[in-house]
């Protein structure tokens, strides 16, 4: 196991006034086995350990013990147990009053909710966070389960990922990272946006929007108004990669059983909590729901850097390749929580060790990610040259 890897790990969970929480290494370990086999499976070197804490090198994070690395998510006792709420949106501020049944909140909110909280089950606090659309979860909520396969589709001959075309709808971190992971072994990956809502890492650090999209297209199109530009890229596409929630891109025609594509599709569907649930989910907070969590003497705290996200990203790239090698035609559904559950479930070893806990090395600096839009008339051109081509 490379030492960016398990070392970079260790040193990004912990309290911060204590030493590295060694207590996941085996996290690592079969994230580079994922990694090995894609890089067998794709011809191109695909490293584990740098994806799950690169976002951590490139932003300068540290452990933070219960407080997440990135700053948004906290880890909080109610009277029955841990449960976390990861407040980084401007609605999840707004809503804060509500949860805890007052007028307003401090600037600093956290020790009024932690209050509120301590006096809760936290299956209350869990599903009142839920109704206010809020991201949250219970420590252990979600048992392990690899992604579910649907066949949704004819199937081809088995196909390797260069050249195939990609329609890249999801956003933030998994499911473009499973894009990026394709890019690199010659797909032709389209990052689809809407002008009105952008991809929300487009206004953070430039330089880890780079890094997760810098060999894609990008394609501006108006969810709402563009339905047939949106249905003609999705129509071309051989891979689906989206993460919306549920109805959403069925209310617009844009589903695998609605629309017919080429022989051999393969739709990926990356949610936090399963395709039949409404709730939003962020990268810790999804680790939480899957029990995903270092396991020092002081009690749970944070593993890594919202690492339901790159494990996930690893994941779906994994299930891609696997369902092309089996002919596609199936649509397939990825749940954070429920990977988080499945790295949760490998076994644990002791928080404190000999071993070296070292700082997480960024990744190699990129070629800047395409600006919106950019690639929109290329992208036309394409679609419309292979929807012009019979199956």
């Amino acid at each position: 196991m490379s030492n960016s890897g398990a070392g970079a790990l260790a040193w990004l969970t912990g309290m911060s006034d204590g030493p590295p929480d060694h207590s996941r290494s085996a996290v690592l370990r079969h994230a580079e086995t994922v990694g090995a086999e894609l890089t067998e499976l794709l011809g191109t070197p695909v490293d584990a350990g740098r994806i799950v804490t690169g976002r951590a090198a490139l932003l300068g994070l540290h452990r933070r013990g219960r407080i997440s690395a990135g700053g948004a998510t906290r880890l909080m006792p109610a009277r029955d147990g841990w449960w976390a709420l990861t407040v980084s949106r401007a609605d999840d501020m707004a809503a804060l009053p509500a949860l805890v049944e007052a007028d307003t909140v401090p600037e600093d909110p956290w020790p009024v909710i932690e209050r509120w909280a301590a006096q809760r089950r936290c299956d209350e606090a869990v599903e009142r966070a839920v109704l206010l659309d809020l991201p949250a979860s219970r420590l252990g909520e979600t048992v392990a389960a690899p992604p579910r396969v649907v066949r949704s589709g004819p199937r081809s001959a088995p196909r390797v990922t260069a050249g195939l075309l990609v329609a890249d709808l999801s956003s933030m971190w998994a499911g473009p990272l499973c894009g990026q992971i394709l890019a690199a072994a010659g797909a032709t990956v389209v990052k689809v946006e809407s002008p009105a809502r952008p991809d929300g890492t487009r206004a953070g650090d430039p330089f880890f929007y780079d890094w997760i999209n810098h060999e894609k297209l990008s394609y501006a199109v108006d969810f709402d108004r563009d339905h047939e530009r949106l249905r003609a890229l999705v129509n071309a596409a051989d891979i689906v990669i989206e993460g919306s929630r549920a109805g959403v891109l069925a209310r617009r025609g844009l589903t695998p059983e609605v629309l017919s594509g080429p022989d051999g599709r393969v739709w990926l569907r990356v949610t936090g909590h399963g395709p039949e649930s409404q709730r939003v989910a962020f990268g810790d907070d999804a680790a939480v729901a899957g029990g995903l969590v270092g396991t020092s003497p002081s009690g749970p705290v944070f593993c890594g850097d919202a690492i339901a996200d790159p494990l996930t990203g690893l994941e779906s790239a994994l299930a891609v390749t696997h369902s092309l090698g089996r002919g596609g035609g199936e649509t397939l559904e990825v749940a954070m929580s429920a990977v988080a559950a499945t790295y949760a479930a490998l076994p644990t070893t002791a928080s404190q060790s000999p071993a070296p806990a070292e700082v997480p090395k960024p990744p190699p600096r990129t070629a800047p990610a395409a600006a919106l839009g950019a690639d929109n008339a290329a992208v036309e051109s394409l679609v419309s040259q292979r929807n012009s081509v019979p199956c």
